[in-house]
């Protein structure tokens, strides 16, 4: 499958078997997520792998966007280890967490999986929840598993806007 047939086929899947995901298929996720390019390679990232009962439990106390999937991924970063831009002190953290959930949640698709990148979340309650260390700030759940039978993308999924409105060339 070529990259552009990976991206066209996913979608944000809202609807998950039962069926849990394996731990070799999530190690080959992961993967993807330690081979992304961060910046300055420092490599901040942080995930928290959420697979058992208990922590989906408590993932379900801090989201309502679980949707029944079997397997989650907290994407942190440790802003200790972060790259800082010297003009304006700017973190590189959330940014280099989104290339890592991303490459993961395409690894994902490319296995077979559904995903869903969730934003929608109380980091407060997360950290709470899962003791997660002060070095370290959530950015990001992938959610993950197989898709449902009846799983189908959201109606805006294929609305695009034009090129042109998205892209200036040399000048805005």
């Amino acid at each position: 499958m070529t990259f552009k047939e990976l991206s066209a086929k996913r979608y944000s899947v809202r609807k998950y078997k039962d069926t849990p995901v394996d731990r070799e298929t999530l190690n080959a996720v992961l993967e993807a997520g330690r081979a992304a390019p961060t910046a300055g390679n420092r490599q901040p990232q942080r995930i928290l792998a959420v697979t058992g009962k208990e922590g989906l439990e408590k993932l379900d106390r801090c989201t309502r966007s679980r949707n029944g999937a079997p397997a989650a991924l907290i994407v942190c970063y440790d802003k200790n280890e972060c790259w800082v831009r010297p003009f304006d002190n700017a973190s590189s953290g959330e940014v280099d967490a989104s290339i890592v959930a991303t490459a993961m949640m395409f690894q994902a698709v490319e296995l077979g999986l559904g995903t869903l990148w969730v934003m929608h979340f109380d980091p407060a309650k997360l950290v709470e929840e899962f003791a997660v260390p002060e070095n370290l700030v959530p950015a990001a759940l992938l959610i993950l598993g197989y898709a449902a039978d009846d799983a189908v993308p959201a109606d805006r999924h294929a609305q695009r806007h034009p090129l042109d409105k998205l892209v200036s060339w040399g000048k805005w």
